[in-house]
This record gives structure tokens, C-alpha cells and sequence, in this order.
């Protein structure tokens, strides 16, 4: 049986333009052959720092933005073959939940227009139902029935964040990509937005894409986790398996900065990220990662390592997989109590 959402080497790059005349002078690569399954139900973690390609590779996939190449399949349609009509149509099956609920939200209306507008723009309820179907979302989501007469203005960043979530199950998604939800919120109301999503996915029997640059954050609730790295997926397995044992030097080491963010003595043991930031330019040869990578040998500096399966369900593009998965062990890195 075929993934509710299968993406396939799918590739973005923006142009690189300098000059009077905006010439081209090559691309920035932003997702690099990337591939990604969702089954139905499923909620998938895609982690990684900020600049390695998570959003793109989200926006892409659902055609926020053209991808330049590369195949999207939603329940078997390939979507890049759709007009932008039918692209529309098939939208209520997959929405977005972005990361500034301020500006996801249109100011000038109040929150019951806005939870209400799908419902009009997809033809799901008629005129006279509308209002009694927003006050259901609305409670839903852990909102007071009279937000729907509010602005968002008069909303705190964890309400619109709410409303926001509210306005994409209005049109009974299979689908749900929340895209650094909490990332703009206070850290007192992150857990309760999150706990929100994941107890929604669990009642709706939804699918969901959720992207974080904190693995911490999603330790308790993924099914599995996608790791990116200079828009390229360096590894992919369950997330038991991957916080006990990860086998590539990049997601030990950014297990490694979780703990060490927050424990001095793990500090000390020497849990430190030492990965490059993902908005370096990737190497042309060799393993993007290697200029930054304790394991790093011969091999890593000429060959580029292919995302390869190494277990059931499990893949990782690293020459030698798993050898810093003793100090992950010997940490004894447990990282759900870090969730915020």
C-alpha cells in the first residue's frame, strides 16, 4: 500500500542574481534530492537547524512554492501534473499550520470569519451553519466561544496559534504540516500547543508533518524522525531508535547539543554540537558534513555518502554509521523530560 504523501527527489533551488540587470549567476541549492514518506495516520518529526531546507522542503511538497524537479504524490495523484484549479480542490485534504500565527491571520476580519473561510472557499457547509461549525472548531482547540467576535490583535500569540489550527482542520484534512509551530510562542504555552496537535492527530486519526529544529521537542510524540542536513536527509528511522541509537555523527551531535543546552555536567563529558551550520555552502565532492565531523576519514573528504537502508525502516547517509552511537549510550541521553 502507497504512503498518503510520497515525495520523490524533489529539488528547490533559488536563483542567485547580482548586477544592474538581475542577472543569474547560478542557484542556491535549498533541497537536494530529497525523498519523504507520510503514511496515513502517521506523524513524521523533520528536524534539523535552521537553513537546513525543512520549510522549503514542506512548502514544496504541497506547492506553497514550485518545486524545480522532483515528484509529489497525495493518495497516489501526482500534484505537480494539477492545474491550479484542481490544486485548490484537493487543499482541503492537506493543510498547513504556520509558524507566526500573527501573520497567517488576516487582521482586518474576526476569528470567526477567518475559521469560517475554508468552509466557504471548499463549499462545506452552507451560510447558516457556518457560525455553529466555527464555534465547534473554536472549542476544539481550547477557545471560549466569543474569540469568534475578536481580531487577532486581541489575541495572545498561543490563542492565534490556536485559531490557526482551528482554521486548517475546517476542511477535515488528512494531512496536517505544522511547520515550527511553538517556535514563536512562549515557553509556557509551547507544551500546551503541542500537546493540542498531538491529541487532535490521535482523535482525527490525522496525518501529520511536523517540523522542528528541536529534537527534544518531539522525542514523546513522532512515529518516526526525518534528519536534514544541508537539504539533503542524512537519516531516517523510528524514534525510539533514533534517540537511543543514532547512527550518523549529525544527529548524535545534535542530540548531544539538547542535553548539553541544558546540563552543565553533560557539558563537561563533552555533548557539544560540532556540526556547521546548514547555511554553509555544500561541498561539490565528499560528505557535507565531514568538514565538521569527529569521525571524518579519507573516504569522507572524496565520496558522497547515498542515504542508504541499513535496517527495516531505517535509513542514514554516512560511511560509518553508528560508530558515535556508544557516547549517545554512555550520556544516557532520555530526552522526552526536555520537551517544552
Amino acid at each position: 500500500m502507497s504512503a498518503l504523501l510520497e515525495v520523490r527527489d524533489l529539488r528547490k533551488e533559488f536563483p542567485i542574481r547580482s548586477g544592474p540587470w538581475r542577472s543569474r549567476h547560478g542557484a542556491a541549492v535549498a533541497v537536494a534530492g530529497v525523498d519523504l514518506d507520510v503514511d496515513a495516520g502517521e506523524t513524521v518529526a523533520l528536524v534539523g537547524e535552521s537553513g537546513s531546507g525543512k520549510s522549503t522542503l514542506a512548502r514544496s511538497a504541497l506547492r506553497l512554492i514550485e518545486p524545480t524537479s522532483g515528484s509529489v504524490r497525495f493518495r497516489g495523484e501526482e500534484l505537480g501534473r494539477l492545474s491550479a484549479r484542481e490544486l485548490r480542490r484537493r487543499r482541503r485534504h492537506f493543510q498547513f499550520v504556520f509558524q507566526d500565527p500573527r501573520g497567517a491571520l488576516d487582521p482586518r476580519i474576526r476569528i470567526g470569519e477567518s475559521v469560517t473561510e475554508p468552509l466557504v472557499v471548499h463549499r462545506l457547509a452552507p451560510a447558516d451553519q457556518r457560525k455553529q461549525q466555527a464555534l465547534r472548531l473554536l472549542d476544539e482547540v481550547g477557545l471560549a466561544a466569543e474569540t469568534a467576535d475578536r481580531y487577532p490583535h486581541e489575541l495572545s500569540g498561543g490563542q492565534r496559534q490556536r485559531v490557526g489550527i482551528a482554521r486548517a482542520l475546517a476542511s477535515e484534512p488528512d494531512l496536517l504540516v505544522a511547520d515550527e509551530p511553538v517556535s514563536a510562542l512562549d515557553l509556557s504555552v509551547r507544551a500546551q500547543v503541542v500537546n493540542l496537535l498531538v491529541g487532535l492527530g490521535e482523535r482525527r486519526r490525522l496525518a501529520m508533518l511536523f517540523i522542528a529544529h528541536d529534537l527534544a521537542l518531539v522525542d514523546s510524540f513522532a512515529d518516526r524522525v526525518v534528519v536534514l542536513y544541508l537539504g539533503r536527509v542524512v537519516e531516517e528511522a523510528r524514534t525510539e531508535d533514533l534517540v537511543t541509537t543514532p547512527l550518523h555523527p549529525y544527529t548524535a551531535t545534535l542530540l548531544a547539543a539538547v542535553a548539553s543546552l541544558r546540563s552543565a555536567s553533560q557539558r563537561r563529558a563533552g555533548g557539544e554540537l560540532r556540526g556547521a551550520a546548514p547555511s554553509s555552502p555544500a561541498r561539490a565532492e565528499g560528505c557535507p558534513h565531514q568538514p565538521h565531523c569527529p569521525i571524518a576519514r579519507e573516504r569522507c573528504r572524496n565520496e558522497r555518502p547515498e542515504l542508504r537502508a541499513v535496517a527495516d525502516g531505517r535509513r542514514v547517509a554516512c560511511h560509518f554509521p553508528g560508530e558515535l552511537e556508544g557516547p549517545a549510550r554512555a550520556s544516557g541521553w532520555n530526552l522526552s523530560h526536555f520537551a517544552t
